[in-house]
């Protein structure tokens, strides 16, 4: 793929990652709020409406409002910036740069909503049993998902040599 399908094919799969998370939580906040939790397929799938102002597992849940904004909006938002800075710097390409562009995704996305309305949806819950996860979105999910593609391809890069990408500036 040249360079002109990668960019198309990454912002693609950011604004469909974020139009799948704010889609699901619109749905979450109509249709579950204020209803009972849902149980599906003998309970391995529970869904239920929750507004998280903390962050992974309502992590800093209780701390002062200000210090919040400070680390889960601001911080989150210097973050994203430092995610692209980095792709570009070290001239990230194919699975690196999709596991980050999920990475993007996921946290611009609940960057939104902590910026609209100073908390995250969080609605799904996966388990059996009493081992479970705690509650989370689409957004979470994709986190997630970058995150292990990131350290798969890390482990990858570890064992396997990478061929350096010439610098078209030092051709001059």
């Amino acid at each position: 793929m040249n360079a002109y399908g990668t960019r198309l094919a990454l912002m693609l799969l950011v604004v469909a990652t974020i139009g799948c998370d704010r889609v699901t939580k619109h749905f979450a906040a109509e249709s579950l709020a204020g209803e009972p939790r849902q149980s599906f397929l003998a309970d391995t799938v529970r869904l239920e409406y929750v507004e998280n102002s903390g962050a992974f597992l309502s992590l800093g849940a209780d701390l002062p409002p200000a210090i919040r904004t400070m680390l889960f909006t601001v911080g989150n938002g210097m973050i994203l910036i430092g995610t692209v800075i980095l792709a570009v710097r070290r001239r990230w390409t194919g699975t690196e740069l999709f596991g980050l562009g999920l990475v993007f995704a996921g946290g611009a996305s609940n960057l939104a909503d902590r910026i609209a309305r100073g908390s995250v949806i969080d609605f799904m819950n996966v388990g059996l049993g009493s081992v479970r996860t705690g509650i989370f979105n689409v957004a979470d999910v994709a986190i997630m998902g970058g995150v292990l593609l990131l350290v798969l391809t890390h482990f990858r890069a570890g064992r396997e040599p990478r061929v350096p990408v010439p610098d078209p500036e030092s051709a001059l």
